[in-house]
Formats: structure tokens, C-alpha cells, sequence
């Protein structure tokens, strides 16, 4: 009998359990729209642009001529000589002292009419030629001696074809600025630019420049066109640069210097880039930087997007990976009065000094700087030191800026730990915080920000990126693992809008034959470009922001990993909409009911875009851009009833317009 019993009390023990389960199954996902959390801050979603992976020349800075001031360490890098005898006709000139910015230049001395000279020039990885296409070739020259001499520029494509040509002849006089139009008569992406000089003479050249004629706004000399439209389908709120480690410098004399990247290009000094030696499994001897892109050209950019400009400079701190070479506190004056410089270059009147250099290039009207960061990834009693003096000077002279620091490269340790602590104490506003992680360590920190300090700083999420096999390691992808893992940790970022006020994915750009980091945003070659499923994943963030945080509750708590499940709500005031966002991280699919708690009525057609993929080790590329991309469609809403069907491994955003 007692057997009998016990086995009667499993029954039931199993069948209460199974009906809780049940029960918990069926329970829907409750947004109470009526009941908002916190504002979402228009900044919330933005980009990280560092010149890493040929993001600047060679990508998104259109010139197409490789060191095309001779200012790279080795003068003719890039360049070569055609002729049997590489040893006449061609001399690399300094003028030293007297153009500290731009001082070599070539001189083409010829005395025999009948011999052949020319000088090629390979391009970034190829120059990208397109069928067509009207091109603008520009150079500074000067007749040293002799009558005039002719020069006849030849794009040659793969096959040794002419696809495109043009001639130019100086004039008498000093240095002058040419250009000649011309459009290609095919198309090649690993072209090259021969120049061919013909008479006798001596002929001085420099500033030899190639663009196509497609920028970005048809601005000459810009931007690439179409990579420049990735960033915009992403409406970014804020735009941060120029780095990133590059900001720092290998050592102090290498650091990022904003003041020589303004002003006519001629004079803009070239420089290396820290990213040329970095890592031994990509080494990138030809990586410079011309500051053809430099700190007006970010302004303007950040002003075309929509986005708000968020420049960071040098605190006095080389990177500590690498040299950790630091300026003595007593020195550090120059440092702080190149920020307070910045504002003034940003904002101030014409009349002022820097308001003036802004004006002379162009744009007379301020660009309304509001944010500014004060170092990289610095950590350390000598950082804080240092951010201090920054601070002091600053709101000063400007209180109303806000300024951004930082708590070192990595989420967590001692070095964070002592950061996060210090800038509390001192009342910092927006601290960054980078995150290079395996996709479990995003999975598993979706509430991150549940518990922090609701009165402490605020959150900027400067640098993450899900790392497919282990951060530096050159085999990582964009898998849609990763870009997945990202998205469910995002919806904890969304979630705590009241903490997290800016996030951006790092890196940003990266050319399929040049990079040195990966995984990365967008990928490109010299003619095409696409996005990679964490691009998608941002975009959908970026796009579907809302202005106010919603409650979404399952079984009383947020979504932040059960059953697979992650979500987050938001409320869109400017249109009306409700937008969800979910994730099914799980290789089951889930079948969920979601009760949207309003009053008003709402919509019963809606829209549903889905992001996944047949598997997570999908990856898209030049060949399939849209491997893993959203798809939409209209869905129907039964009365104030989801019936959300969630694949495998899947992205899903719903937008529900609530009636007026």
C-alpha cells in the first residue's frame, strides 16, 4: 500500500510540474507600453572610424595614388621607375627646414627627347577603375629648366590595356596647381597609373593626385561614395574619431595631431601609421597616413550623416601596449590647449584664430562640437592624473562640453576595476567601455548594465565586437554566430537607456586585401563594398531606435537569456510605433504570444523584419554581400495579440503603429 502511495505521489509531483511548465510556456511576453522606463538619447547608436585596415586611404578617402607627396619613409614607395636604367632621370628633392610639412618633391630631368621616361604608380592594392567613369588628375608642378615638358598619364588595366588617358603640359613660372579631366574607357579593379614624360627639360612635381569623380555630395577630392552610403543607411547619432589606438601613437611623436590635418592638403603632414608594424602575421610597410581625410573633413562628415561629432585626443598617454611613454605632467600644458584649440576650431567665431581656419576651408558656419574624449584606452594612476588636468581646463573655459574618458581596453581586472572607481569619485559623465569578447561572453552579459549605479556616470559602449576564434587572432569572421551573440547583448544596452547613452561597433571599415584586424563592420575592395551581418544588426538597432525604453516581461523579468530568448521594447513617439526587438538564440523555433499593454487601439498591419541565417558560420562577402541580410513583411496583429513565430538562431524586429 505504501508503494501504492508513493508511486500515487510521483504521479501527481510530475503532473504539477508539468502543468507549471506548461503554464510557463504559454505565458506571453507582457509590454506595458503605457508605462515608459527611460528616455533613449538620439546619440545612442552611432560609428567608430579608425584609420585601421586602410579605412582612410585606400578606402574611404577616395584618392586613388599611393604616397603621392614622396613623404613616405622610403620616398618612391608605391612608385616605380619605367626605364632600363631606374639610376637617371628622376631625383628626390628636400627642402628641409624651409616646408617642415611637405618638403620632398621629385624632379624629371631629361635631355635626350627620344628616350622613354615614365613613372607608374600602383595604387592601394590596384587602383579601381570604373567603365565610363570621368576621373580628375591633379598635380603641383614647376619648370626647373628648359621649354615646357608634356606629360601623358596612362591608366593600364590587368591585361596591359590603356583604359584611360590624358595630358597635361606646365606652364612658365613657380608652382602651380593642374588638372585635367578625362573618363576611362573600360573598367579594371587592379589598375595602375603610368605618368610618361615627354621633351627635354627639368620638370619639378608633387602633390600627383587621381580621383574619380563620383564622391560623396560630387565634393572633389572626397569621399568614397559608396561607403560613405553604408554609414548614412545606418542614421548614426554620433560619429567617433579618429580612433582608437591610432589616437595614441606608437610613442608620442606618433600620436594623432589634429592640428596638422587642417588646412590645404599640401600642407597636412604625412605620417605614419601605428597600425604598418602592429602585427607580424600582416605586416603593412606602405601604410601612411596623408590626412587627405582629416579633422574638418570628420567634422563634415559627422554633419552629413546626422551624427553628432565626437572627436578624441591625445591625453599625453603613448599606448601602453606598446611604448607607454607618457609627458610629464609639468609639459602636459600644449596637450590640453590642442583640445581647447579643437573647440574653438569646431565652434568658435570666425574671428578667432582656429573659427578662421574653419571658415578659410570652407564651412564659416560652427559645427556645434558637444562631446570631446579625453584619451583611448588608457588605464592607470597616470591616466587619471592626467584626465584630471584635461577636466580642470576645459570647463573652464567651456562647462557646457561634455567629456568623455575611459576605463582601459578590456570590461573587467584590476585596471578596470580601479578606473571605474576613481571616475566615480570624481563625477565623470560618460565613461567608455570596450568589449572584444568570445559570442558566449555576450550571451551571458546581457544584463551588464541591469544592476549599475542608476546616479553614477554614464555608459558610452565605444569599442565590442564578438570574436569568433580570439581577439587580435587573424582567422576571426563575421559570423552570423557573432553578429547574433552582439544583438542579444545589445537589447541589455537598449534595456538600460537611463545608463547607456552611446554604443558603436569596432572596427568599422577594413579593405579585403589590406586589413590587419579582423572581425570588422564593412568590407571593401577598390570597387565594391558590403556590410556583414553585425552590420545588419546594428542597422536594425540604428534604425529602430524609439525615443523611450518599454517594459517587456516574461513570467515578471526581462528577457536576458531564458529558453534562448533575449528582447527589448522601445516606443517610438515621433511615429507612433512600438517596436520590438527579439532574439532566438536557441536551435529550436519558438512559438511566443506578446500582449502589448496600451490603451489606444493598434494597427492590426504591422511590419516584421527577421535577420538569421542557415547557419551561424554564415558569413557574407563581395560575392554574397546579402548572405545574411533582413528580410520584411507585413504581419498581422489580433487586436493587441502577437503571434510571433521565432526561427532558429533568428533577429526579429516588429514596429506596431498604435492609433491615434
Amino acid at each position: 500500500m505504501a508503494r501504492k502511495i508513493g508511486f500515487l505521489l510521483i504521479l501527481i509531483v510530475e503532473l504539477v510540474f508539468s502543468v507549471q511548465l506548461s503554464a510557463q510556456k504559454v505565458e506571453p511576453i507582457v509590454v506595458s507600453v503605457e508605462k515608459p522606463i527611460a528616455p533613449i538619447q538620439s546619440t545612442m547608436w552611432g560609428i567608430f572610424f579608425e584609420d585601421i585596415n586602410f579605412a582612410a586611404d585606400g578606402g574611404l578617402y577616395a584618392e586613388l595614388v599611393k604616397n603621392r607627396s614622396f613623404e613616405f619613409a622610403k620616398p618612391l614607395l608605391g612608385w616605380k621607375i619605367v626605364k632600363a636604367d631606374a639610376t637617371e632621370g628622376l631625383l628626390v628633392l628636400n627642402r628641409g627646414e624651409s616646408e617642415t610639412n611637405n618638403p620632398r618633391y621629385v624632379r624629371i630631368s631629361r635631355t635626350n627627347a627620344e628616350e622613354k621616361f615614365g613613372l607608374e604608380n600602383e595604387g592601394f592594392r590596384g587602383m579601381g577603375i570604373k567603365k565610363g567613369m570621368k576621373y580628375h588628375f591633379s598635380l603641383l608642378a614647376r619648370i626647373q629648366t628648359g621649354p615646357s615638358m608634356k606629360i601623358r598619364l596612362e591608366l593600364i588595366g590587368g591585361e596591359g590595356a590603356v583604359i584611360g588617358s590624358a595630358e597635361v603640359v606646365p606652364g612658365p613660372g613657380d608652382w602651380k596647381r593642374y588638372q585635367v579631366d578625362f573618363t576611362s574607357v573600360e573598367g579594371d579593379p587592379k589598375a595602375k597609373m603610368v605618368l610618361w614624360f615627354e621633351g627635354v627639360g627639368a620638370l619639378d612635381l608633387d602633390m600627383i593626385s587621381l580621383f574619380p569623380d563620383d564622391t560623396w555630395k560630387n565634393r572633389q577630392g572626397g569621399l568614397r561614395s559608396d561607403l560613405v552610403q553604408l554609414l548614412a543607411d545606418l542614421k548614426p547619432g554620433f560619429l567617433r574619431f579618429p580612433g582608437g589606438c591610432i589616437v595614441e601613437g606608437y610613442e608620442l611623436a606618433t600620436r594623432y595631431q589634429w592640428k596638422k590635418t587642417v588646412g590645404k592638403l599640401e600642407e597636412r603632414k604625412t605620417m605614419i601609421n601605428r597600425w604598418n608594424t602592429e602585427f607580424k602575421h600582416r605586416p603593412t610597410p606602405d601604410y601612411y597616413q596623408s590626412f587627405g581625410m582629416g579633422f574638418f573633413e570628420y567634422f563634415q562628415l559627422a554633419e552629413d550623416l546626422g551624427a553628432e561629432p565626437l572627436p578624441i585626443l591625445s591625453c599625453g598617454m603613448a599606448c601602453q601596449f606598446n611604448s607607454a611613454e607618457v609627458v610629464p605632467m609639468d609639459q602636459l600644458e600644449p596637450y590640453i590647449q590642442d583640445a581647447l584649440d579643437l573647440i574653438e576650431f569646431a565652434n568658435g567665431p570666425v574671428e578667432s584664430q582656429w573659427g578662421k581656419v574653419r571658415a578659410n576651408m570652407g564651412h564659416p558656419a560652427p559645427f556645434n562640437l558637444k562631446m570631446l574624449g579625453v584619451g583611448n584606452e588608457q588605464w592607470g594612476a597616470q591616466y587619471i592624473e592626467r584626465y584630471q588636468a584635461f577636466v580642470r581646463k576645459i570647463k573652464e573655459k567651456y562647462p557646457q562640453m561634455t567629456l568623455v574618458t575611459g576605463t582601459g581596453p578590456s570590461p573587467d581586472g584590476k585596471f578596470f576595476d580601479f578606473a571605474a572607481g576613481e571616475l566615480k569619485r570624481l563625477h565623470a559623465e560618460i565613461v567608455d567601455e570596450h568589449y572584444y569578447a568570445p559570442s558566449e561572453w555576450f550571451l551571458k552579459n546581457a544584463t551588464r548594465y541591469d544592476h549599475y549605479d542608476r546616479n553614477g556616470y554614464k555608459i558610452f559602449a565605444g569599442e565590442y565586437a564578438a570574436q569568433s576564434k580570439s581577439t587580435v587572432n587573424p582567422e576571426n569572421k563575421n559570423t552570423w554566430k557573432c553578429a547574433l551573440a552582439e544583438a542579444a547583448f545589445m537589447t541589455g544596452l537598449e534595456r538600460n537607456a537611463d545608463v547607456v547613452s552611446l554604443c558603436s561597433y569596432a572596427p568599422l571599415f577594413a579593405h579585403v586585401d589590406a586589413w590587419q584586424w579582423t572581425p570588422d563592420l564593412i568590407w571593401f575592395d577598390n570597387l565594391k563594398s558590403f556590410g556583414t551581418a553585425n552590420y545588419y544588426v546594428q542597422k536594425l538597432y540604428s534604425n529602430n531606435k524609439g525615443s523611450q525604453v518599454l517594459p517587456m516581461l516574461w513570467n515578471r523579468e526581462p528577457l536576458t537569456g531564458q529558453d534562448g530568448l533575449y528582447g527589448s521594447a522601445a516606443m517610438d513617439q515621433r511615429t507612433d510605433e512600438i517596436i520590438l526587438k527579439l532574439i532566438n538564440a536557441s536551435n529550436k523555433e519558438v512559438k511566443q504570444s506578446i500582449r502589448l499593454d496600451v490603451r489606444k487601439q493598434v494597427s492590426p498591419k504591422a511590419t516584421l523584419s527577421v535577420l538569421k541565417s542557415n547557419s551561424t558560420e554564415d558569413v557574407n562577402s563581395l560575392e554574397q554581400p546579402k548572405l545574411v541580410a533582413p528580410v520584411e513583411q507585413v504581419f498581422t496583429v489580433q487586436g493587441k495579440m502577437i503571434k510571433a513565430v521565432l526561427a532558429p538562431n533568428s533577429f526579429s524586429v516588429y514596429r506596431i503603429k498604435v492609433k491615434k
